[in-house]
């Protein structure tokens, strides 16, 4: 028998002979199929089915093909895979290297669009009550796109146009490998900076393009980042037709970058024409105000009495109350003036005595007669010398005794030198009349005249300064 002659080799050699006829015989391959059973480990390479309906075959893609995909697959995509078919001896199977991958046609792109769009919608980062409100006027605003395309460009002319803006742009891939996640860093990396650094609005921008071109926009990625980010944020992917993922998750879709800018500012002649038109009409409401509170006071002034109306009945009253006033006064001063010409009447020797009479009278009727005539008795003796006494400082007793009170001719009593020489002209007042004199200063005070007094006549010459008793 055949197989009594074959030659025997080990199960290694069979699975090496196998693997070197399948890699020659087929080399590279495109196949497409639907992915079933996608899974990524920890090392990066990635695992997958590819099937249709009437067979499967394995696939693994390693890590650096991996990273480089176009879009992340899923599990029910339709993809297009090229690689190498070759065998794997550890489980006797065979497989496909994939090393380049991508959708199969825009159906399945769709596809696969909405199965992620349902499954985003269905954890809330749609919802309308999420969006953010645009902030009027910002004073910065960051511009996620590519530093070099006409984007850009359209951004910063609009924004001159309508109103200079301060614009911090982050360069990024808008397509192609990486560009889904440099976007998404790129939105991250706002939304990091301090608060004094953040912008106050973030555009992300794109130009139009093929659903593919814009696929970047559709990843998983950067939709959770626009939705995360706690800075207000406006898509501009593509023209008005183009829509993806990141539109839904904005807080406001633009149809264009342009667009965008025109969302992101208002008009400054506009605005400084509102804010004059603003200020036009408060400075018309706050005329009006006064005008109209001028017309209300006036309306009640005319209804207040007038001064002399308010003030006549208080003028006639104060002048009653000065009348009255100098009226009380002089009762006043009558009663204060009889009481003390009583109180001299009083103090007169025979209106006291009468008055000692009269309350000796009263005590004797009261006391014992000797005890009150004793006190009676000192007490007028006590007055007789009181009275004695005042009695001899009279001017007129003093004149008895020699003396003459020296006085000007109106009468004005002099007690110096000095006065009596200001005076010139002098009256000497005696017991029995006056005598006018003349002071003659300088001759008399030098001794040539002696001082000389002639009564007879009525006229004397004195030295001023060497009085003499007459």
């Amino acid at each position: 028998m055949a197989g009594d002659n074959a030659l025997a080799v080990s199960v290694s050699e069979l699975a090496g002979k196998l693997k070197r006829m399948v890699e020659g015989e087929f080399g590279h391959v495109r196949l497409r199929g639907e992915i079933s059973g996608y899974k990524r480990v920890a090392s990066g390479h990635a695992y997958l089915c590819l099937k249709d309906d009437g067979a499967v075959i394995d696939g693994v893609i390693w890590k650096g093909q991996a990273a480089s995909l176009r879009f992340a697959p899923q599990d029910g995509a339709e993809v297009i895979a090229t690689g190498r078919l070759t065998t794997y001896p550890g489980r006797s199977k065979y497989q496909v290297v994939i090393e380049r991958m991508e959708l199969a046609g825009a159906g399945a792109l769709m596809a696969l669009l909405e199965k992620l769009k349902a499954k985003l919608a269905g954890e809330g980062l749609f919802d309308a009550a999420a969006k953010k409100p645009l902030p009027f006027l910002p004073r910065t605003i960051g511009v996620v796109t590519s530093p070099t395309g006409a984007v850009i460009r359209d951004i910063l002319h609009r924004l001159e146009d309508r109103c200079p803006t301060h614009v911090v742009v982050w360069p990024v891939k808008v397509q192609g490998e990486g560009a889904a996640a440099e976007v998404a860093a790129a939105v991250r990396g706002f939304d990091a900076l301090p608060e004094g650094e953040r912008p106050d609005l973030v555009i992300v921008a794109r130009g139009g393009g093929s659903i593919e071109d814009l696929w970047a926009f559709n990843e998983e990625e950067v939709v959770r980042a626009v939705a995360a980010c706690r800075i207000p944020v406006i898509s501009a992917v593509g023209h008005e037709t183009d829509t993806t993922l990141v539109d839904h998750a904005s807080d406001r879709r633009a149809p264009t970058p342009t667009a965008a800018a025109e969302m992101a500012v208002p008009v400054l002649a506009e605005l400084r024409h509102t804010v004059g038109q603003y200020g036009a009409r408060t400075a018309r409401c706050a005329h009006r105000y006064i005008e109209r509170g001028r017309e209300r006071l006036e309306a009640q002034a005319r209804l207040l009495p007038r001064r002399d109306q308010l003030l006549g009945p208080q003028r006639q009253r104060g002048d009653e109350l000065a009348m009255r006033l100098d009226r009380g006064l002089e009762r006043r001063a009558a009663v204060a003036r009889g009481g003390l010409d009583r109180a001299a009447g009083a103090l007169r020797p025979a209106a006291l005595g009468r008055q000692l009479d009269r309350a000796r009278e009263r005590l004797v009727m009261a006391w014992r007669p000797g005890v009150l005539d004793r006190r009676l008795g000192a007490a007028r003796d006590r007055l007789g010398g009181t009275w004695r006494l005042v009695e001899s400082l009279n001017p007129d007793r003093v004149l008895e005794r020699g003396y003459a009170r020296v006085t000007t001719r109106a009468g004005e009593t002099l007690t110096g030198a000095d006065a009596a020489r200001a005076a010139g002209a002098l009256s000497l007042r005696f017991r029995d009349g006056a005598v006018d004199v003349v002071v003659d200063g300088p001759g008399v005070a030098g001794g040539e005249r002696p001082a000389k007094v002639e009564r007879g006549r009525g006229r004397a010459y004195v030295a001023a300064d060497q009085p003499t008793l007459l």
